[in-house]
């Protein structure tokens, strides 16, 4: 204990170990659950890793396969109800996860049907990307080659593909033809191809006319052409004149 607590006060004129013995008769326990994420917020946000698992309070939770996004926002939002630990993308949206709550430290709590491939999801996804272009086949094949690139990405791949679709409809059937062609197996080639050929276009529509006619000329000036006689080009072609 400090010593100066023993001290008498300059102002109340009274020792303080004298007056917290007089206030503790009147204090009340506080709960030991108190926390600061517990009392300011009511969702958590959680950063998702490469391996679809976040990270809370020293242990790992699992989510479903695709949720981590290589190129995107992995912030989701985790908020518990009793004895169960909730996971959102969004502080009040769709529920990713639920855990039952670990106490322990360095444990992994994993859902089994977070390993499974959505490959149904993905499949209907491809038919409806599919179904946008002239020439289907042509689009099968392409998200077919895509796919064995990226398996892990598929999905953001196919988001890419729609968002082209969806920006640059006019040309997109013309940029697949180009990608198919020159092998360019990627939704980031033929969003780029796309957004050539329709910025191509917007170039020449903007383009003024490089003949114009010619404004302000007096019409009393009038240019004459130097003329020659006769015998001057019978000279020049090294004939006589008669």
């Amino acid at each position: 204990m400090c010593f100066s607590n023993f001290n008498v006060h300059h102002t109340t004129k009274k020792r303080p170990v004298e007056v917290h013995a007089l206030e503790k008769q009147h204090l009340k326990p506080v709960s030991s659950l108190l926390s600061f994420e517990n009392t300011l917020v009511s969702s958590i946000p959680r950063t998702v890793h490469k391996d679809n698992v976040i990270k809370y309070k020293s242990n790992r939770y699992s989510l479903p396969l695709g949720t981590y996004r290589p190129r995107g926002d992995n912030t989701v939002y985790v908020e518990t109800q009793e004895e169960e630990l909730i996971i959102r993308r969004e502080p009040h949206g769709e529920v990713l996860a639920r855990h039952p709550l670990c106490h322990g430290k360095g444990e992994l709590i994993k859902n089994r049907q977070h390993t499974r491939d959505r490959s149904k999801g993905i499949h209907a996804y491809k038919e409806t990307v599919i179904r946008q272009f002239k020439d289907q086949e042509k689009a099968e094949q392409f998200i077919h080659e895509v796919g064995i690139r990226y398996p892990r990405y598929i999905r953001d791949q196919l988001q890419v593909i729609q968002c082209a679709i969806t920006q640059y409809r006019q040309d997109i059937d013309e940029a697949l033809a180009v990608c198919i062609k020159d092998q360019l197996w990627s939704a980031n080639d033929l969003r780029d191809i796309a957004q050539h050929f329709t910025r191509l276009k917007e170039t020449k529509t903007s383009k003024p006319n490089s003949i114009q006619e010619p404004k302000n000329i007096n019409p009393a000036i009038k240019a004459t052409a130097a003329t020659r006689e006769m015998d001057d080009y019978i000279k020049i072609l090294g004939g006589a004149s008669s």
